[in-house]
């Protein structure tokens, strides 16, 4: 489906699916010819979302069209193509690869016909990624065209509703084959607005893994599984930003495009959090107009203002107000910091006679009593019950420390349905 800004309603992996793509049966054949799909279309003609013809603003720019849409996860040895590369696959995996897989017993559960280890079909079987490829050695029936493509990501994100097998045995497997998607695509250097949805469905896969996944940050498995999701977030961002780039008109942009940019200024949050190397700020001053004064723009400036210069309460009070699902799948990780940040101000600065409600300090953190006394007894902080019965946190603790480790995963109140 289109990605709908700044909603409220938590998109289940079905709901990743597009209307407007082919609706074809996974194992039947597509016609590739480049004549058959006319909105198809090289960098070199740069059209923007809505069909009009190109500004001078994108000759100005001077981009190098295959620099723009070159895949950092796509090694190619040998000639480069010059754009002419039409893919003529009509599956999901071409032929002579799931053949040589079947004989190896190289297939994932997920490609297994009737469980059996050494035989697929051309419904179940999904082309692999390959981190170096030689051109001489590719051929246009290895590279699957544009519709194939569309039907084999929407096949892999219906994956995800899935409940016979757990979540990152799943994601093992659409990372794999997402990443073969985006070397498909860049091979054939194809910019349009279908390959934008493509993208920004990838972007949605890697946010909401990485939210996951961090639940099982214990097992070292699954750790090193969410350093590499983490990784082709970034690098899948970086490839959206530059269709972005190059389909863009100069008084429009596209409909999703402010929500998955403010989802790079989150990644900012925390002093170890650094996707790329270049500055921030000069990051906004390619942005366009419409772009930074976007309220999903404006959000994540506030968010990572206020988490840098410890604003807790503006921090917690605008996260409520405002954040999307995708925005509170990457800001998540760091509201529990912010609230053990609350937690010293209020221990180190409060009057020793006068202890804090824990009711009130529930509200003003937006978590639940019993959870906040969980953290407090994790950040080294004694509560205790009044006379009336209620329960406080004395203040001027000598004991406050921060956790070690990974904080205990909270209800966020007001955000309930984000966290099922």
């Amino acid at each position: 489906m289109e990605h709908q800004p700044s909603t409220r309603n938590v998109p289940s992996p079905s709901k990743f699916s597009s209307s407007s793509s082919s609706q074809r049966p996974r194992g039947e054949k597509f016609q590739s010819n480049a004549t058959q799909n006319p909105k198809a279309r090289n960098f070199s003609e740069r059209r923007n979302p809505f069909g009009a013809s190109a500004s001078n603003s994108g000759v100005e720019r001077k981009l190098n069209s295959r620099k723009l849409h070159r895949d950092e996860d796509v090694h190619v040895e040998g000639p480069s193509y010059t754009g002419s590369l039409v893919g003529t696959c009509p599956y999901m995996c071409p032929e002579r690869e799931r053949i040589q897989r079947e004989q190896l017993h190289d297939l994932a559960v997920f490609e297994r016909l009737n469980s059996n280890h050494g035989k697929s079909s051309s419904y179940l079987a999904v082309k692999k990624f390959c981190r170096t490829i030689s051109t001489k050695n590719i051929q246009p029936s290895d590279v699957r065209p544009l519709p194939v493509l569309e039907d084999t990501l929407n096949y892999l994100l219906s994956l995800l509703d899935s409940n016979n097998h757990p979540f990152e045995v799943v994601h093992d497997f659409v990372f794999d084959r997402m990443r073969s998607i985006r070397q498909d695509l860049t091979m054939q250097n194809i910019v349009n607005e279908r390959v934008i949805s493509m993208y920004e469905k990838m972007v949605k896969f890697h946010v909401m893994s990485h939210y996951k996944l961090r639940s099982c940050m214990g097992n070292p498995i699954i750790a090193s599984m969410h350093h590499l999701n983490m990784e082709q977030l970034t690098k899948t961002l970086t490839s959206l930003f530059s269709l972005y780039d190059a389909n863009q008109s100069s008084n429009s942009f596209s409909e999703n495009e402010a929500e998955f940019r403010s989802l790079y200024v989150l990644l900012h949050l925390g002093s170890y959090s650094k996707p790329t190397e270049h500055s921030l700020s000069l990051w906004f001053g390619l942005l366009s107009t419409s772009v930074l004064k976007s309220k999903e723009m404006c959000f994540a400036r506030r968010i990572l203002r206020s988490f840098r210069i410890g604003n807790y309460k503006h921090f917690l009070c605008i996260t409520a107000a405002q954040v999307s699902y995708l925005q509170y799948c990457i800001v998540e990780p760091y509201i529990n910091e912010v609230r053990a940040l609350a937690l010293a101000c209020i221990n180190f600065g409060g009057y020793k006679l006068h202890p804090y409600p824990l009711l009130d300090l529930s509200i003003l953190l937006r978590m639940k009593e019993s959870d906040l006394e969980s953290l407090c007894n994790a950040c080294g902080l004694e509560t205790r019950t009044d006379e009336s019965g209620n329960k406080v946190l004395p203040t001027k603790q000598t004991t406050f420390c921060h956790p070690n480790g990974e904080f205990q995963r909270y209800t966020f109140l007001g955000l309930e349905e984000f966290e099922s």
